[in-house]
């Protein structure tokens, strides 16, 4: 069932994916997944998320993970990622977690929980005195037109956790119509699919 929802993101543009660390043997399951991709869609790039430790974050980059992401900045997670130069994107929900990113050398940070930090008027403050810094907020970002337009307003440079959700046997994906600029792509997908696959879409707008 990943298989079908990641190939069916990918057909629709959707080729960067965040496989969720969640339960017994899934790192198992994703070095499978990544193995086949590999052999048969290697315009995919399969990234793994919510790692929490170092060991975790080990266990899939010798499964070929492209890049890692955190729900908490983890500086352990960070030098392994950094020694594989892997892309690490942690979780943040201060200034002090953006800093401390940064001094990491995340390029990307993950605002989380987008809304309960303070949606885009932080972004928008944040950006103030660290015009620099790259957000990309999950959580509080709706699928419709104005909630994203209003985060990218703010100076976001990604979103995730647009929810999208299909049927094992009806998933397709071919076109996402947002009155934006062009946008990529990605999906989170859980690792525990049965009759019902679930996916979180990732809007960035870098092309």
């Amino acid at each position: 069932v990943c298989l079908n929802v990641i190939r069916a993101a990918a057909r629709g543009g959707a080729k960067v994916v965040e496989f969720t660390n969640r339960g017994d043997f899934a790192c198992d399951l994703f070095g499978e997944i990544n193995r086949e991709l590999i052999r048969t869609d290697p315009e995919v790039v399969l990234g793994i998320g919510s790692v929490v430790d170092s060991g975790t974050a080990a266990l899939y980059l010798n499964r070929g993970a492209r890049f890692v992401v955190s729900p908490c900045l983890v500086p352990d997670v960070a030098k392994v990622c950094n020694r594989r130069m892997v892309a690490y994107f942690p979780g943040c929900g201060s200034v002090t977690d953006i800093g401390e990113a940064h001094e990491l050398g995340c390029d990307i940070v993950k605002l989380f929980h987008g809304s309960s930090v303070g949606g885009p008027d932080f972004v928008k403050a944040v950006k103030g005195p660290m015009p620099w810094v790259k957000i990309m907020p999950s959580g509080g970002v709706d699928p419709d037109e104005a909630s994203i337009a209003k985060w990218f307003g703010a100076g976001i440079v990604a979103a995730c956790d647009v929810v999208v959700a299909a049927e094992e046997a009806s998933f397709a994906l071919t076109e996402v119509k947002l009155g934006l600029a062009p946008a990529v792509i990605s999906l989170t997908v859980l690792p525990r699919l049965t009759s019902r696959a679930a996916a979180w879409a990732c809007l960035s707008g870098a092309t």
